[in-house]
């Protein structure tokens, strides 16, 4: 007699009760490997993409703005800072490189950063096909901006005011060409058209001083002279710790200027996040626990229903510890099934989230094969379940093959 195939058999013929158990225990699972999942691949991306920098500095405002606008580009800038004054900080004894950017146009909704090349040699970004930028409205694209966009060399393109994709002002007497295509660095330059500072300065000369995007928290920087010409920000970078203890708060309390420290940031905005997680991961197992009690009871009914067919079973020739091993069988069907669907469940979630996230900011999630706390949490269902399983069934070991039989 094949155990497997009789565990199987019982377990699917409470249909109402396999569905109530494998609901709870799938809901707990994907809770948990979606929550983990997600907070580790948005803190890996978050650390990555402020590795190159140790401090950003901008306009007065929110820190955390100024790091996520700047920095990690999926937010507004604080406003603008003199060039004059940025290039005071460029020549101070405690910094190594001083980079400076500028926003102000977007194509399709791709932000166009102005910047040197430097940007792009601290994420470690190179040519895939054609070359750099050296003249104004010359562009290099980021892969996914590429590839999305279907840009080729040679292209042009027009840009258009601000961030957004819709109800823009497009520069026609401006357009861009392309002059290259970066291999995919897995970071922010990715998402990005990159060109020099000059072509954001020309594109916004002639602009006037009724800019729609102002109202959004955005200052452009064309329209002064010369002299009084404005970036978005500095990154920087630091020669010795020393200038990260000292030059941030020497900035902040005697300048115009901000000065954010971008590790700081994001760690305390992972803390946040981390602070949420956990919550999720405590109703998740408490889920789990209750997923547990569901399995419990469900065996312990179906022992107790099933009186005369293990005696019967007995009468067979089947020993109590088979009876047993049956009962483990139906439960360890039921944590296994259970566990599968809501990983699924828990990277379908992931997939979902990563969609959202590549329309609205540009940044994808992966969908990563199990990991080794997924295993531990493998681990937990099955002890919960054999021990569920062997309080549910005591009653086998107390089965009075006569007397039971006698009662049908």
């Amino acid at each position: 007699m094949k155990l497997g195939y009789l565990a199987f058999k019982n377990m699917i013929s409470k249909p109402l009760n396999l569905v109530l158990s494998l609901l709870l225990l799938s809901l707990s699972v994907s809770l948990v490997t979606f929550v983990l999942q997600l907070s580790q691949q948005l803190s890996g991306q978050l650390h990555k993409n402020i590795a190159p920098f140790d401090m950003v500095v901008g306009a007065k405002g929110s820190p955390l703005q100024l790091v996520l606008s700047s920095v990690l580009h999926v937010d507004f800038p604080t406003g603008n800072i003199k060039l004059k004054d940025a290039a005071l900080l460029q020549k101070h004894p405690f910094v190594e490189t001083a980079i400076p950017v500028s926003y102000g146009d977007n194509y399709k909704g791709f932000r166009i950063l102005g910047t040197e090349v430097e940007y792009l040699n601290q994420y470690g970004a190179e040519l895939s096909e054609g070359t750099l930028y050296k003249e104004a409205f010359e562009v290099i694209a980021g892969s996914k901006v590429a590839q999305q966009l279907d840009l080729q060399v040679g292209d042009r393109f027009i840009s258009a005011h601000g961030f957004a994709t819709a109800d823009s002002q497009e520069h026609d007497e401006h357009p861009f060409i392309v002059k290259g295509i970066l291999a995919s660095t897995g970071t922010v330059v990715d998402q990005l058209l990159i060109t020099t500072v000059e072509s954001i300065w020309e594109a916004h000369e002639h602009d006037g001083n009724n800019d729609p995007d102002k109202d959004k928290g955005h200052k452009e920087v064309g329209g002064e002279h010369e002299s009084e010409k404005e970036i978005t920000a500095l990154l920087v970078t630091f020669k010795s710790p020393l200038g990260m203890v000292q030059l941030p708060r020497f900035i902040n309390e005697n300048t115009p200027m901000q000065a954010a420290l971008p590790g700081f940031e994001v760690q305390r905005l992972v803390g946040l996040l981390g602070s949420g997680a956990k919550t999720v991961n405590g109703i998740a197992l408490a889920i789990l626990l209750v997923s547990a009690l569901s399995i419990f009871i469900s065996l312990l009914k179906t022992i107790r229903e099933r009186k005369q067919e293990l005696a019967l079973l007995r009468t067979y020739g089947l020993r109590t510890v088979q009876l047993l091993g049956l009962a483990l069988m139906e439960g360890l069907f039921l944590a296994v099934l259970g566990f599968v669907s809501g990983w699924l469940l828990g990277r379908l979630g992931i997939w979902g989230i990563s969609q959202y996230m590549q329309i609205s900011y540009g940044y994808g999630l992966q969908i990563m094969a199990p990991e080794r706390f997924e295993f531990f949490l493998f681990g937990l269902v099955i002890v919960l379940t054999i021990i569920a399983t062997l309080l549910a069934s005591r009653s086998i070991f107390k089965l009075n093959v006569a007397e039971t039989l006698s009662d049908v």
